[in-house]
């Protein structure tokens, strides 16, 4: 047993007065008390103050494995620590890959030797990497640990690798990276990654989303086919502009026409794509940016958005530009107001996933310090009467669902070389109970040199909402489980075989192969496929 693991038990440790308090809280709320009021009902001796969620957590865990009660999700919800981060269906483990050589110049990166290019030891996520030392194994089972212990479940694992260029590192030390994660959410050593993924397909804890972050001109045939080897389906890629003139002046190293071009590649092959974008560059303005954004749309279409003001910041090249007059950074109020604007004119096949990076405010030198950016955004366009329809902003969470008062709705749009369709069931209320990216690359589409993907429309994501839920239990009235992923699948295949396609190809994650396989996909070789006959 770890050093760490040991010293976690200890801390964890419920002695025996603390459980016999910890279970009258939960009799308590069970019987519909408040949580917050179960806990001051039930104090700790001698004025220690009030039993946690956590200790809550893990005497529920007890009695359940008991057999005392029996498993109670409600109850669950109300005793779990932050469940925002289990409400859209998945439990996101963030790692970060070792400090590396970048291959980008970029004067808007902070350098610290300590870490990855763009990070900083103070972030969250870098602090957490940087005390295990990047150690892939142990920032897994950490954090899964750590999610477990305040009450989420665990069983579906999104696994977001951070750290800068993915494919600018030695491919030796990305296989071994992936298989030590792999390893920890098995929790079995594997002799390669392939043994890791075959035996993830049927662990407890599955792999159903793998997120790799990359540039634009390291996308390219060889490249892909190496990422679905490795099992990744989701690529973050920054664009930062859509204006060549201000990626020359920052120091971006690509152009648009690069950014364009790897897209259109990545969606031909199915993956789903995370742009960064970053206002405030050097060289733009309030207007340009607005200019700027407006561009994202034109082709690029991405399935999801990272919106990451600039941020001045000491360690950057940006820094000595600033000294010498040449930069100026946004003030909070006009930054506020810019994102407002622009958050409503985002389709509503994109998600946003961020408005601002984890960045603490003490490294900011000059220009917006809060880190409460998206919250600042929704207050003022609630004070406006407007809202924002991104599929963030409309996901149905926790929300009771009735399935038959769902809307089935196919929102078609075009992408560069494909007919994308976001196909989704919808509440009264215009929430987004689940839904479905269908792609039809056209025949100008680039070529991935995949043979799986040969005359095949390609279902690059299915996401159903509702609390992350432990296979094989079910909550009455739960997206996750009224059969609606089955029921898209489906529609998608009526869509793809109308439109003349041969097949239709599923870029699957290693732990979402067996649903696949049990709705009539077969094995190819990297992606799931189904051929059409007649």
């Amino acid at each position: 047993m770890s050093t760490e693991k040991k010293r976690w038990l200890q801390s964890k440790e419920l002695t025996p007065q603390k459980r016999v308090l910890a279970r009258r809280a939960l009799e308590d709320i069970r019987e519909g008390r408040e949580v917050f009021s179960a806990l001051r009902r039930n104090p700790l001796p001698n004025g220690e103050g009030f039993l946690n969620k956590s200790m809550l957590v893990a005497v529920y865990r007890d009695i359940v494995d008991a057999g005392e009660w029996q498993a109670d999700p409600a109850l669950m919800s109300k005793i779990r620590l932050k469940p925002m981060r289990t409400l859209s269906g998945v439990t996101t483990v963030t790692v970060l890959t070792k400090p590396y050589p970048c291959p980008g110049k970029c004067i808007f990166c902070p350098t610290d030797v300590r870490m990855p290019k763009s990070y900083l030891p103070d972030e969250p996520g870098a602090m957490r990497a940087l005390h295990h030392e990047f150690d892939p194994y142990e920032q897994v089972q950490a954090r899964i640990q750590a999610l477990y212990d305040v009450g989420h479940p665990t069983d579906k694992i999104e696994l977001l690798v951070l750290g800068g260029t993915w494919s600018a590192y030695r491919v030796d030390y990305q296989e071994w990276f992936l298989l030590r994660c792999f390893d920890a959410m098995n929790e079995v050593d594997s002799g390669s990654l392939a043994e890791a993924q075959a035996y993830n397909e049927t662990a407890t804890r599955r792999n159903v989303g793998l997120v790799i972050e990359t540039r634009p001109d390291h996308v390219n045939p060889d490249e892909i086919a190496w990422l679905r080897s490795l099992g990744v389906t989701k690529v973050q890629i920054g664009a930062q502009s859509l204006d060549d003139n201000v990626l020359a002046l920052n120091n971006r190293g690509h152009t648009v026409e690069e950014l364009r071009d790897a897209l259109a590649l990545l969606r031909a092959a199915g993956f789903k794509v995370v742009l960064h974008w970053m206002p405030n560059l050097l060289g733009a303005t309030i207007d340009s940016d607005r200019e700027d954004f407006v561009r994202l749309w034109d082709g690029l279409a991405p399935d999801e958005l990272k919106i990451y003001p600039t941020q001045l910041l000491a360690n950057a090249e940006l820094f000595e530009y600033w000294q010498r007059g040449e930069y100026t950074p946004y003030e909070t109020d006009d930054l506020i107001e810019l994102v407002t604007d622009i958050k409503t004119t985002i389709p509503r096949y994109c998600r946003v996933n961020r408005i601002i990076r984890d960045i603490p405010s003490t490294n900011v030198v000059e220009g917006n310090k809060r880190t409460s950016l998206r919250q600042d955004v929704h207050l003022k366009l609630e004070k406006r009467g407007e809202r924002c329809e991104c599929v963030r902003c409309r996901e149905v969470r926790g929300q009771v669902i009735e399935p038959d008062d769902l809307v089935l709705d196919d929102l078609t749009y075009q992408a560069n070389f494909a007919e994308e369709h976001f196909i989704s069931y919808v509440t009264p209320d215009d929430k987004l109970a689940g839904f479905l990216r269908l792609s039809l690359p056209s025949q100008e589409a680039p070529d991935t040199g995949m043979d799986d993907l040969e005359g095949a429309a390609i279902i690059r994501e299915v996401h159903v909402y509702g609390q992350s839920l432990q296979v094989g239990q079910e909550r009455q009235g739960a997206a996750q489980h009224v059969g609606l992923g089955t029921a898209l699948i489906r529609y998608a295949g009526e869509i793809a075989r109308k439109k003349g396609f041969q097949r239709i190809a599923v870029i699957s994650a290693i732990g979402t192969r067996r649903y696949y396989l049990e709705r009539g996909f077969e094995r190819g070789e990297l992606y799931l496929v189904k051929d059409f006959l007649g």
